[in-house]
C-alpha cells in the first residue's frame, strides 16, 4: 500500500475510532464523563465549605473615597499610635516634665521633604488642635484618613492606591476589600524606604 491510500485510510478510520473511545469512555468507566456529570448536579455539602470572604478586621475604617468596584475599608491609624490623644500632651496645660519633648519625640528623624528644607511639624499636623493632620488650606484630617493629607503631594500613588495599583490588600479577594494605610508601610516622617540587599541570595549559575 503506497503512501497516499494509507493516508486516505487514515482519514476515513481515525473519526470512527475516536467516536468508538470517547463512547468507551463514557459509558464504561466508572470514573467516566457522564459520572462526573452526575456527580456535579449534587446539592453541596455546605458542612465541607470552607469560607472564602474573612470578616472585616476590627481595626478597619471605611474610606471616604470610592474605587471603581465602590467602597472599601482601610486600617486604622490611631489604634496603631502609642502616644494618641496627641492633646492629652498638646493643650493649654503648663508642662511640668522637665525636656518633655525630647523625652515624647527624640526617636522621630524628619526625613521628608528637600534635603536642605524638610518638611515642618505644622506642614501635616494641624496647629490648633494637634489630634488631627492638615490639608494646605488649614482643613482638619483626621488621622485614620492619612490618605487624604498624603495625596495632597502624592497624588499619583493615592490614585493608584484606591484603584489597587498601590499598597496591599489586607483580606482575600472574596468579601469586602481592605487594604492597608498609607503610615502601615511607610514611616511618615521618612517615608522612603531604605535600601537593603534582598532577603535570599542566589548563587550565580556559572
Amino acid at each position: 500500500m503506497n503512501t497516499s491510500k494509507f493516508t486516505k485510510c487514515l482519514y476515513y478510520i481515525l473519526p470512527g475510532l475516536l467516536i468508538i473511545f470517547f463512547a468507551y469512555t463514557c459509558f464504561s468507566s466508572q470514573e467516566g464523563v457522564i459520572s462526573r456529570i452526575k456527580k456535579a448536579t449534587l446539592k453541596v455539602d455546605k458542612t465541607k465549605q470552607v469560607d472564602t470572604a474573612i470578616p472585616i478586621p476590627k481595626n478597619a475604617v471605611k474610606a471616604n473615597v470610592q474605587y471603581q468596584g465602590g467602597t472599601f475599608y482601610t486600617i486604622s491609624r490611631k489604634s496603631e499610635m502609642k502616644r494618641y490623644k496627641c492633646s492629652s500632651c498638646h493643650n493649654n496645660k503648663k508642662v511640668l516634665i522637665q525636656n518633655a519633648a525630647d523625652i515624647s519625640h527624640a526617636d522621630i528623624k524628619v526625613v521628608h521633604g528637600d534635603k536642605d528644607s524638610p518638611l515642618a511639624c505644622n506642614t501635616c499636623h494641624n496647629q490648633d488642635n494637634r489630634d488631627f493632620l492638615t490639608t494646605s488650606k488649614g482643613s482638619k484630617i483626621d488621622f485614620d484618613h492619612v490618605y487624604d493629607m498624603c495625596g495632597q503631594c502624592h497624588f499619583r500613588q493615592k490614585k493608584d492606591w484606591i484603584g489597587g495599583a498601590h499598597g496591599k490588600r489586607v483580606t482575600y479577594w472574596a468579601g469586602e476589600r481592605v487594604v492597608e494605610n498609607c503610615t502601615s508601610c511607610h514611616d511618615p516622617h521618612s517615608p522612603r524606604f531604605k535600601k537593603r540587599w534582598p532577603a535570599t541570595y542566589s548563587v550565580p549559575l556559572n
